[in-house]
């Protein structure tokens, strides 16, 4: 018996090529775009291992957890690493960057996220992809949060390595990224022996045997899938058109935000100025005396699939995030995960203005 999602067909190259040139052309980039199959960690850790090494130093900024994890393969590469980190609950300036390089003038290597979901802020990344242009440093983003929320432009910021995944704002699949590289970024891959060869976190095998062969021939199998199902988030957004996407969840971080404050109960915005606040993910503070993972966990009891999660590591305790990115930037899934996280709150005698959250939402949205 055949199945849609079993029995396909294989994915040429023409057409594993086709989705590529459409990834391009969401980031707006003429760089060349590489598809890699699996979750964004893949290029985030090839792009890194690729083009650092034992002299390279890089100065790595850190606004939530995955600038950790970006220092630590900085690290394992041999690489001196420069760590420029700030709370949580704002976002890094150009500033700070600037006055980084003035400090330390061979830095060579600036490893930045864009918007961090797992603290909710969001990175001015247009500015700081300035400085580090002056400066002549190779410049990694992660934009695998933000691609789809708000503006990704690595060729306008002069971003070298450009990693995005589509499992967040492009409503699609967590099993395949991709990345933009700039010729100064494949040249430093030529020149680093570290480099990764033959190996599935070697960006220099699809450069030689698929880029510059004309993507006549693949590597290894695509997953057929997961390639489909970025294909179809690619075209959904360029149908319904990448501003109007942007702008629904813009619409939503402004509405979660408004119906937080109005709901009461002691939540406040974990992320202090609303500027600074990530499109993909509100994350909010419990009141003192009430554990954050507890409170999401009676929340979604009603409701397992609302876009609700309580902050990781130790952040358990006191961050709540509404996720309202892909689908779930809507009014409806705003709206339904305030009225179960008032709920909670009410339960253990906190004061709740459901109604008033509501129309704080509505307003807002409007």
């Amino acid at each position: 018996m055949t199945h849609p999602f079993l029995d396909l067909p294989p994915l040429s190259a023409a057409h594993f090529a086709s989705i590529e040139d459409r990834v391009a052309r969401l980031l707006g980039t003429e760089q060349d775009v590489v598809i890699m199959q699996g979750e964004a960690l893949l290029p985030l850790e090839a792009a890194i291992r690729g083009t650092a090494g034992p002299g390279t130093v890089a100065l790595n900024v850190i606004t939530g957890p995955y600038g950790q994890t970006f220092g630590n393969w900085l690290r394992d590469c041999g690489a001196t690493v420069i760590d420029l980190a700030v709370p949580f609950h704002t976002a890094v300036t150009a500033e700070q960057i600037r006055a980084a390089f003035a400090e330390r003038p061979e830095i060579d290597f600036v490893s930045l996220v864009h918007a961090e979901a797992a603290t909710g802020n969001t990175n001015p990344v247009a500015e700081i992809g300035e400085v580090v242009r002056e400066q002549g440093a190779l410049f990694h983003l992660d934009a695998v949060a933000s691609v789809g929320a708000e503006p990704v432009l690595p060729d306008a910021w002069g971003v070298d390595l450009c990693v995005i995944g589509a499992q967040k704002a492009m409503g699609g699949p967590a099993g395949v990224s991709a990345v933009s590289v700039s010729e100064r970024a494949w040249a430093r891959m030529a020149a680093n022996p570290g480099a990764p060869r033959r190996s599935y976190l070697s960006l220099l095998d699809w450069k030689e045997r698929w880029v510059d062969g004309g993507r006549r021939a693949l590597l290894h199998a695509p997953a057929q899938l997961e390639m489909l199902a970025l294909e179809a988030c690619a075209e959904r957004i360029e149908t319904v058109g990448l501003d109007a996407v942007m702008a629904r969840h813009a619409a939503a971080a402004a509405a979660t935000r408004a119906g937080a404050v109005a709901l009461g109960g002691g939540l406040e915005p974990y992320v202090y100025e609303a500027r600074e606040t990530a499109p993909v993910a509100t994350t909010l503070r419990v009141p003192d005396g009430v554990v954050a993972s507890e409170v999401v966990a009676r929340a979604l009891e009603g409701e397992p699939s609302l876009p609700l999660a309580a902050g990781g590591g130790a952040l358990a305790k006191e961050m709540v995030r509404v996720n309202h990115y892909g689908v779930d930037a809507s009014v409806g899934a705003v709206q339904e995960s305030l009225a179960a996280l008032g709920a909670a709150l009410a339960e253990r005698g906190l004061t709740v203005d459901l109604a008033g959250a509501r129309r704080a939402v509505e307003q807002s949205w409007g």
